[in-house]
């Protein structure tokens, strides 16, 4: 669940950039609440934890859709889905190369937002900024570009070192805390801006 908080964490920053509404603490808190009481129900039926999906965030990035009746009506889609195995072979029939055509863009999406977010950071004023970052994202590679960095380790540590999203994190964190300090963290919505 901690790999699950900081990743949607990253999508509720990402969304609100792209639909233009800053999110604040509330916000957030909201959102976690609602990953975990997902997680909960799912546990009921023996399932594993749930998280929002960051396709999901690309895909709003992409088509520009922002409704949350769409979300309602995929989920009623699924149901179907799910109820008549026939309706299946609709999905099987999409083409690979489509799929992973979607799949660049929406990923790419979601990427170039956390870009944009990293954009806004101080690095003049503050010049160990870049280091944190590099750092950072050079941790959340380790799992992909060398998967058997960590294999002296004991395997009782293997969930949590074969997350580069939660390596990159509690990086993040942790050089962040060393280079800056610790001071106040407030994360508070901006006013909205008047509609034109």
């Amino acid at each position: 669940m901690l790999i699950t908080f900081i990743e949607s964490m990253g999508m509720f920053l990402a969304l609100g950039e792209i639909v233009g509404r800053p999110v604040g603490r509330k916000t957030l808190e909201k959102g976690l609440n609602v990953d975990a009481l997902g997680t909960v129900i799912g546990g009921l039926f023996n399932t594993f934890p749930h998280t929002s999906f960051s396709q999901n965030v690309g895909l709003v990035g992409v088509t520009g859709v922002r409704s949350r009746w769409v979300g309602v009506m995929a989920g009623v889609i699924l149901l179907v889905l799910g109820l008549v195995p026939k309706m299946s072979l609709l999905v099987a029939s999409i083409p690979t190369f489509v799929l992973g055509g979607a799949g660049i863009v929406m990923f790419g999406m979601v990427l170039a937002t956390g870009i944009k977010i990293l954009s806004q950071v101080d690095y003049e004023r503050q010049r160990h900024n870049t280091f944190i970052v590099a750092i950072s994202l050079g941790m959340a590679l380790i799992p992909t570009v060398a998967p058997d960095f960590f294999s002296q380790l004991p395997s009782a540590f293997e969930p949590i070192l074969h997350s580069g999203i939660l390596l990159a994190s509690v990086s993040a964190v942790i050089l962040n805390v060393y280079f800056n300090g610790v001071g106040e963290v407030t994360i508070e919505a901006p006013a909205q801006k008047d509609a034109e």
